[in-house]
């Protein structure tokens, strides 16, 4: 029950102060460690087996050092003085939480579409999604948001909730270190494809549960808010795996049909056209308002996983 006390209070703190700018950052301090460890591994001559088995031992390096860091941290706060540890275990488990992040990075979005301003509205969810959006429409920068909303539902809030509520902000700072491995090594391309291989396959299997939970949460909420919560689940059982990331198509599926919506189609990155099937049924067209929907489920989906929480602590 402390964990879940912790973990609102943590909450709190993030949608009060989001990432104050005199804290730096952890996620700042693991891509430092990344980069130096990147800098002395990879080599443009090593085949692909070096390749791989060099960013496995950046894998494992990071994954030690962000547990046991962390882990030393609270133990030391612990000797100084019990209330002293709490604080800190709040402070620095808030910041493994982006809920306030990713609402006003909708927001935002939102606001540039209200005043017809399209080129804000690139610039602003160019921040936030892999994909270049300089040249798109109207509909494709907002589905370009809606999806990086729901696929960070998971990423950016519950996940990292997840993983502190079955083994405390040491597994918390541990499942960020995953993420920041992926969004830093793991790429398809030819730099990428075999040293960030370890790095992409542990984030695959550390969000394979939380992405699945966030589906049926982003369910359960568009019921509570009556949205299309049947479409959201049908959606999910028929769509989500036609997702290149094992995990990612399920929130935006889930997120997808109870929009009445339909995410995938064509994305371009560095200049070169991709395409990413389709996930829902497209019954109406995107609309700037469909941002503020998908934060009003964010809202509900973060509520319902508390609630959840408390129902399986009070069980065990």
């Amino acid at each position: 029950m402390q964990l879940i006390l912790f973990l609102v209070i943590a909450l709190i703190i993030d949608l009060i102060i989001s990432d104050p700018d005199w804290i730096t950052h952890p996620v700042v301090i693991i891509g430092s460690l990344i980069t130096f460890l990147e800098k002395y591994l990879q080599k443009e001559k090593d085949d692909a087996l070096a390749a791989k088995l060099k960013g496995g031992f950046l894998v494992i390096i990071v994954l030690l050092v962000s547990y046991f860091i962390s882990n030393y941290i609270i133990q030391q706060s612990l000797r100084l003085n019990e209330y002293f540890a709490y604080f800190i275990e709040i402070i620095l488990l808030s910041l493994m939480l982006a809920l306030k992040g990713l609402i006003k990075a909708g927001k935002e979005v939102y606001l540039a579409l209200k005043i017809n301003n399209l080129e804000q509205a690139r610039k602003k969810v160019d921040l936030i999604v892999g994909r270049d959006c300089s040249q798109s429409s109207r509909q494709e920068v907002i589905r370009a948001v809606l999806e990086t909303l729901a696929e960070n539902t998971s990423d950016g809030i519950l996940a990292p909730a997840f993983y502190y509520l079955l083994g405390g902000l040491p597994l918390a700072v541990t499942y960020k270190a995953v993420n920041t491995m992926d969004s830093m090594l793991g790429y398809k391309n030819d730099k990428y494809i075999n040293f960030g291989y370890a790095a992409a396959k542990t984030d695959d299997f550390f969000n394979y549960i939380p992405a699945r939970i966030t589906a049926f949460l982003i369910i359960a909420a568009s019921f509570l808010l009556d949205f299309d919560f049947k479409s959201a689940f049908k959606t999910v059982l028929n769509d989500a795996a036609k997702h290149p990331s094992p995990n990612a198509g399920y929130p935006e599926a889930a997120a997808a049909g109870a929009l009445s919506l339909r995410f995938g189609g064509i994305n371009y990155y560095q200049g070169k056209e991709s395409f990413r099937a389709y996930i829902g049924q497209k019954k109406k067209k995107f609309e700037a308002s469909d941002i503020l929907k998908l934060n009003k489920i964010i809202y509900y989906t973060v509520g319902l996983f508390l609630i959840l929480a408390l129902i399986i602590f009070a069980l065990i």
